[in-house]
């Protein structure tokens, strides 16, 4: 089949054939050019996509972080909440403690001055 695809060069003169030539060298150059170019294109293409399929991994990452440490800043709030209220309640049982051992006390002078005054 290639000698139909050359005959139509019979009889054209050297010079021309010599163009034609350099025509073909030069398309055939370009079509590789062309090839290696798509190529780079194609892989370029794909790099892009896996990057942004990276940078989408990390967007979702990035969201779960914030919630997670949404979530945790919530919990200590309600944990130094609790703390707050416990030491309050101490507080308060310790100012009960304290009046029950003054009144303790006070009973037990009492009871030691009636007992003295018993005795004499």
């Amino acid at each position: 089949m290639s000698w139909a695809v050359e005959e139509w060069k019979e009889g054209l003169s050297p010079r021309v054939l010599q163009k034609i030539h350099e025509l073909e060298s030069q398309v055939d150059k370009l079509k590789k050019e062309r090839q290696q170019r798509q190529y780079q294109l194609e892989t370029l293409e794909a790099a892009l996509q896996k990057q942004k399929q990276k940078v989408e991994n990390e967007k979702n990452e990035s969201a779960i972080l914030k919630r997670e440490n949404q979530s945790l800043m919530e919990l200590c709030d309600n944990l130094e909440k609790a703390k707050q209220k416990i030491s309050h309640d101490l507080q308060v049982k310790e100012s009960q403690v304290n009046i029950q051992a003054g009144q303790l006390n006070s009973s037990k002078k009492d009871i030691e001055r009636l007992e003295q005054e018993l005795k004499r």
